[in-house]
């Protein structure tokens, strides 16, 4: 949910003006959406060089298989094709970590909300919330799971916009706080990127566009500036409010207008919704992996299978009837819920220190630092191979050019900006251990 203009830490509050604010998140977008694009164009690449692929293959059989169903190759595969199978494992080991600290921060902060509004404990209320939410999942699958989401997202942005006019009316936001604490901008940084990154759709988008990168761009950056937008309003207008900037909270302003409540179910709906894509992703990916084992195993040992599952004409319990009974939904969906809601009620601050990693840490290396390397390694192909564009017939009947070879000063500075976003992480996170034992041994 939006709160980028602030950023709790401890004991330690941060707030360092609408200006610094404005200026990070912008530079933040910026560089996502440059990411974004680039991962696009990998994803588009790979798409096409499939799908000529399959064509020729096809062909050859003298074989159709028509159209099928969405075809998206995820990071991983991405990662696993351009770089290898250390590519591939470092994007699952990312894209493990950032699940479960996303999935940790979401659960704290659900919880956080909830015990506001029902003055139940926040790991009780914070574990129902997320409990709630994969049974959904699990016994809804991904249609009813995206209508859903779909139903509250859209709830929740007319709530925002109710908020963020109500506030303007107020005598909140159009003004320029002169509060500007420059220093306080790397802290920030994490909670931000934690905020605007959207990169896990991005092979979806793809996939759904059938590799128009004209379309696929557009709908990159538009739908990238409406959520800036609308933070850009939420920060000036909390920070042009504050006239004591010891815990401020823009419900602190709006409470004595109307309901508290409605801030706080904004909130809930924001975490919620970000809840449901990443618990989706997350289960999906782990069904993957199993089915992956269950296919490989089945093969190996079918024979050995066959005499147990034969055996007095019953079935034992065991993947193969996991699968078969669709519970393997279930499994997966523990396997991420059932860690994160213990972690989120043992660890104080859990939030913070979630966002941290998440944000500073998981989503730099997997949507800053593993694109550029991704373009780098096709575009060293292609120049290998004499060509300096990849040519392929889109969908649309015409030409689709992805230049990896002319890019490479861009991916080397796109490189570099992620690699120092990292090393800054790490020094912050050093800096507040320090101050952590200093305070300790005094």
């Amino acid at each position: 949910m939006p709160r980028a203009g602030r950023k709790k830490k401890g004991d330690q509050e941060f707030h360092q003006g609408f200006i610094p604010s404005a200026v990070c998140m912008i530079v933040c977008w910026a560089f996502l959406v440059t990411e974004a694009l680039l991962l696009a164009e990998i994803n588009v690449h790979l798409w096409r060089k499939k799908k000529k692929k399959k064509k020729k293959d096809e062909q050859d059989d003298g074989e159709n298989s028509g159209g099928g169903g969405l075809e998206v190759i995820s990071l991983k595969s991405m990662a696993q094709e351009t770089l290898g199978e250390w590519g591939g494992n470092l994007a699952a080991i990312a894209y493990l970590f950032l699940s479960y600290t996303s999935m940790v921060a979401y659960t704290s902060k659900s919880g956080e909300v909830l015990s506001r509004l029902t003055d139940v404990p926040e790991a009780v209320s914070g574990a129902a919330f997320t409990a709630a939410l994969a049974l959904l999942i699990a016994a809804g699958g991904t249609g009813v799971t995206a209508q859903v989401n779909q139903l509250l997202t859209s709830f929740m942005i007319g709530l925002l916009l109710t908020i963020e006019v109500s506030a303007v009316a107020l005598g909140g936001g159009l003004s320029l706080p002169a509060n500007t604490h420059w220093e306080q901008v790397p802290a920030t940084l994490p909670v931000i990127i934690f905020t605007l990154v959207y990169h896990d759709i991005a092979p979806v988008i793809c996939a759904y566009l059938e590799g128009d990168l004209a379309r696929i761009r557009l709908s990159i950056l538009v739908g990238s500036i409406v959520p800036l937008l609308s933070l850009l309003v939420w920060d000036d207008i909390a920070l042009g409010l504050s006239t004591d900037l010891s815990g401020f909270g823009i419900q602190d302003v709006l409470k004595t207008e109307w309901s508290n409540a409605m801030v706080e179910t904004f909130s809930l709906l924001a975490v919620g919704t970000s809840l449901i894509g990443t618990l989706l992703g997350a289960s999906q990916f782990f069904i993957e992996q199993m089915t992956s084992l269950v296919l490989s195993s089945g093969q190996r040992d079918e024979k050995t299978n066959e005499d147990a599952f034969e055996d007095d004409g019953s079935k034992h319990l065991g993947w193969k009837t996991l699968l078969e009974n669709n519970r393997l939904s279930y499994v997966a969906t523990g396997v991420v819920v059932v860690p994160t809601m213990i972690i989120a009620a043992a660890v104080p601050d859990s939030f913070s220190i979630a966002t941290d990693i998440a944000g500073g840490y998981c989503m730099t290396i997997l949507y800053g630092v593993l694109p550029p390397l991704m373009a780098w390694s096709i575009g060293s192909k292609l120049s290998d191979q004499n060509v300096g564009l990849a040519e392929v017939e889109t969908s649309m009947g015409g030409k689709g050019k992805v230049d990896f070879t002319s890019a490479k000063p861009v991916l080397v500075g796109m490189g570099v900006f992620s690699v120092l976003m990292v090393f800054e992480q790490i020094l912050q996170d050093l800096l507040s251990f320090n101050s952590y034992l200093l305070t300790w041994t005094s």
